[in-house]
């Protein structure tokens, strides 16, 4: 058998290094997480009409929509105007482009 005994002090370095690096791990995981990009072909992305692109918006299937209309500008998305893609209140841990559409859509205030 194996008689040789750990020191306490290299476990109790490797218990608090394990402990340290659980919240690194949640991090990453939810970064991970809401880095995935809306599909449009996903059923709640269909059903509210989303499309990554305003322009390409059937106008006779959402006649209240505007050109103007788009992600950057709606009060659901979670990212500056300028950014390209960011999280949407609407669709959880998804991000959509910032010159899409949905449905959905309602002007940012301010």
């Amino acid at each position: 058998m194996f008689d040789q005994k750990m020191p306490r002090r290299t476990i109790l370095k490797g218990a608090l290094a394990g402990l340290a690096a659980i919240p690194v791990v949640g991090i990453a995981t939810r970064a991970d997480a809401a880095a995935v990009k809306l599909d449009p072909n996903d059923a709640q992305a269909k059903s509210l009409g989303y499309v990554t692109d305003t322009t390409k918006v059937d106008a006779k299937a959402n006649p209240m929509h505007k050109p103007e209309q788009k992600c950057a500008n709606c009060a659901q998305f979670q990212g500056k105007a300028t950014d390209a893609s960011a999280p949407c209140t609407i669709f959880a841990g998804k991000l959509v482009e910032g010159t899409g559409w949905c449905k959905v859509w309602a002007k940012k205030p301010g």
